[in-house]
């Protein structure tokens, strides 16, 4: 028998999944072509809706992309600190769980790409520079100094100054996300991102471990098992 619904366009059959197959195909369509090579109509049609029902979510490009962030990026970091404020474990555990946890969420996906289009169009686009250096890199690093002062505070750390070790920390991650997006920077090499972390955490640790720590646990943990806080 005919369902009358297969004859409707796909943007009437599934009103409610709008939003996120825009957001979905706008992310496809940033990461690859840029944000000012991105047109509207070209995200509609990726998405199976008209350009005038994207309108009906998102007043201009600018929105589009910031909702998009918010999706894919600073979600995942709201859930962070909500997460790791009601934890009460040791902090070498917490910047671990963090890092691998950001790799999962952001690192691994196509939002990833991101991190590499804001560097590329950050000085043509200074008020999108401006929402994600509030939204994004702010809170990220924040989540990060926070965790480095809780573990000086709690003689899990030694002492170090969390605005200066925060983008010492920072830095090696974002370099892990460009390669990710950009394998020829790798010059060839094949890079496995887990091993790249698990050595990258565990030398950071170690760095970390105050003079007064005993040889092994918690600086000498292997990574976290796949069920671990940063899959949830």
């Amino acid at each position: 028998m005919h369902n009358p619904t297969e004859s409707k366009p796909r943007w009437e059959r599934r009103k409610d999944a709008r939003p996120q197959e825009l957001l979905a195909a706008a992310l496809d369509l940033f990461v690859s072509r840029g944000y000012a090579a991105t047109r509207l109509e070209d995200v509609a049609r990726s998405a199976g809706v008209s350009k005038g029902t994207l309108y009906l979510y998102f007043a201009n490009k600018e929105e589009l992309f910031k909702a998009v962030v918010r999706d894919a990026i600073v979600q995942p970091i709201g859930e962070a600190e909500m997460d790791f404020a009601a934890i009460d474990g040791h902090s070498a555990d917490l910047l671990r769980t963090l890092l691998m946890r950001w790799w999962d969420k952001v690192g691994a996906t196509k939002a990833s790409g991101i991190t590499k289009l804001m560097i590329a169009e950050a000085a043509n686009f200074p008020e999108l520079m401006q929402f994600y250096n509030e939204e994004v890199i702010a809170r990220g690093n924040a989540l990060i100094a926070n965790i480095l002062t809780r573990g000086v505070a709690r003689g899990e750390f030694r002492a170090v100054d969390p605005d200066v070790m925060m983008p010492v920390l920072v830095a090696p991650v974002l370099m892990l996300m460009l390669w990710s997006q950009s394998p020829q920077l790798c010059a060839g090499a094949t890079i496995d991102p887990y091993a790249y972390l698990a050595a990258y955490i565990d030398t950071t640790l170690r760095g970390l471990r105050p003079a007064s720590a005993p040889e092994g646990a918690p600086y000498c943990m292997p990574a976290a098992p796949a069920t671990g806080l940063h899959n949830k």
